[in-house]
């Protein structure tokens, strides 16, 4: 499963996130206490057309840039609970419940595009 989020002022400006990539987002996003629940649980489905506003897209991407990027350097990954690691994502699928949380992470590359998607983008539909 996967997400593509559209810039809602341009069909050609997207970004595509693995639903292991999304969830650790959604988590780091949901971290920042300034989205409803609600919100945060329409985000998390793909294939809706889910419409993030432009003010919650670009604070979005101020908070990543400003709180969460400088902690996540080139080559580590940040798990949704802002744990970072440098250890590559194996392709190990974890299936103790102690456990599920490691198979969601995203990585310094991804982040710091989404970051930029979300700060010039005119908001965002997520399908």
């Amino acid at each position: 499963m996967s997400f593509t989020l559209i810039d809602r002022g341009s069909e050609n400006f997207e970004i595509r996130a693995s639903v292991w990539s999304w969830k650790a987002a959604l988590e780091i996003i949901k971290s920042f206490d300034v989205l409803s629940e609600g919100t945060i649980r329409q985000m998390s489905y793909n294939a809706t057309g889910f419409d993030v506003s432009r003010d919650d897209a670009l604070m979005i991407g101020e908070k990543l840039r400003d709180n969460v990027l400088p902690k996540l350097e080139p080559g580590q990954r940040m798990f949704g609970d802002m744990s970072v690691t440098e250890a590559p994502d194996d392709g190990t699928i974890h299936k103790d419940a102690d456990d599920k949380w490691k198979n969601y992470s995203v990585d310094h590359e991804w982040l710091s595009e989404f970051t930029d998607f979300c700060l010039k983008c005119k908001g965002f539909q997520i399908f």
